[in-house]
């Protein structure tokens, strides 16, 4: 589906949508196909099923997003370091 076409089938709701085929120009995410994966009633509920299928399928690309929107607006961000979920954490031993 493309972004008109799932506007026109959720009116109006948060969905979780994951990117089937989409490219980068200029440092935005254009997403061409997109299959609809969850929808919510408010914008926690869908923040929360985004958060679980990125848990769930890191490899896969996920959005929660509002039909309220004309057009998706996805900037690419460049992370530098490591993921905390990816970083060894070492406990303190407390003074004497």
């Amino acid at each position: 589906m493309t972004w008109e076409e799932v506007r026109k089938a959720y009116p109006d709701q948060w969905l979780v949508i994951e990117a089937i085929e989409a490219h980068t120009e200029v440092g935005r995410r254009l997403l061409d196909r997109i299959a609809v994966i969850e929808t919510s009633g408010d914008g926690a509920a869908a923040l929360q099923a985004y958060e679980r299928q990125h848990r769930e399928h890191p490899q896969r690309e996920f959005y929660f997003v509002h039909t309220g929107r004309e057009s998706l607006d996805i900037r690419e961000r460049r992370w530098i370091g490591i993921r905390r979920a990816d970083a060894a954490y070492s406990q303190q031993v407390p003074s004497a």
